[in-house]
């Protein structure tokens, strides 16, 4: 286990310092950088009254810019001085923000681990009951009833599901669907009231996110089951008396199992890259929109940073679900 632990860890390592160069060299493809969007966006709101003869002046000062966020320098210059900052634990400056890139996402990122959390337990708690209800009873009215609320669970766009919920939300019970928490906690400290508020504001973006996974998760859930139960080794322990329930739940969903934990690894940047359009509809403090922003402005930095996160999470949570895969499937051997 600690050689596969110490492999594992350098191919990790590898890997992120990977997705650090083609994440980083891929959001500079497109035309321009930070300075020409930020120029071009004040000439068009003609910088808050100024008149739109000072657009000259501002023009001129593109390179000053542009050199002041060292910009002005070659591509592998600024990867090699942004990853020398992220391996001493900075990020560098937001440029949009004119923050610290920390400050900017490190609340967001906390909310995203919560919200994704919540929305894979919410998952898999509806998923793998009901996948192992339906493959036991196979074409019964409980089985086709489920099929049909899954399949339109995955016709249902998230944000229209979304706007549903909110109206619902709004007209019926008079309650606010956007957002984790309620004004009066929204720029307080953290304490037990505010921790509770943001788990009754949790369920309903967790409901949202994980409708079209836990429609998807049963389907692969009462597939694995179903060809694990035609086994013979399940025909034998059935022979053998033993009760069908306790035969059921030792041995074969055990084995089903191994789908929904591989994927442990891509849930989580899943979430985030999926969430977008909802964290906009329901107003979510999450690492998306900020994500969505970075790129519409071109703030390089901001958007890699978000992205080598995501990497790490995945690179994570991919080691974590090799490891459960493991202890849940006696056959697998690390070696």
């Amino acid at each position: 286990m600690l050689a596969f632990l110490i492999r594992r860890t350098v191919l990790a390592i590898f890997t992120i310092f990977s997705i650090s160069i083609f994440s980083f060299m891929i959001i500079q493809l497109p035309a321009g950088d930070y300075v020409d969007s930020y120029i071009l966006r004040q000439i068009e709101e003609g910088f808050g009254g100024v008149q739109r003869s000072s657009a000259e002046g501002l023009l001129e000062r593109k390179e000053a810019l542009r050199k002041l966020y060292g910009l002005d320098r070659p591509m592998y210059i600024q990867y090699f001085k942004w990853i020398g900052r992220v391996v001493q634990g900075r990020f560098g400056q937001a440029l949009e923000y004119r923050l610290p890139i920390w400050d900017v996402i490190k609340d967001r990122l906390f909310l995203t681990i919560i919200l994704a959390a919540a929305t894979i337990v919410f998952t898999w708690a509806l998923a793998i009951p009901i996948g192992i209800y339906t493959a036991v009873k196979q074409r019964s009215i409980a089985d086709y009833s489920f099929t049909f609320v899954g399949f339109l669970g995955l016709a249902t766009p998230d944000f229209l599901l979304a706007l549903i919920l909110m109206y619902m939300a709004f007209v019926y019970f008079n309650f606010s669907v956007g957002g984790l928490f309620s004004p009066e906690f929204q720029s307080v400290g953290w304490s037990l009231a505010r921790a509770w508020d943001l788990f009754v504001h949790l369920w309903i973006p967790a409901l949202i996110l994980g409708t079209s996974g836990t429609a998807g998760l049963i389907r692969v859930m009462r597939a694995n089951l179903l060809d694990e139960l035609r086994k013979p080794y399940v025909v034998t322990a059935r022979a053998k008396g033993l009760a069908e329930w306790r035969l059921i739940m030792k041995y074969p969903v055990r084995v089903a199992l191994n789908p929904l934990v591989s994927t442990i690894g891509y849930l989580l940047p899943y979430l985030i890259s999926g969430s977008i359009i909802v964290s906009v509809v329901l107003s979510l403090p999450t690492l998306g929109p900020v994500l969505l922003q970075s790129l519409f402005t071109q703030d390089l930095f901001l958007a890699s940073s978000i992205i080598l996160l995501l990497g790490v999470m995945t690179v994570v949570g991919t080691l974590l679900s090799d490891i459960l895969l493991v202890i849940i499937d006696p056959r697998i051997r690390i070696s």
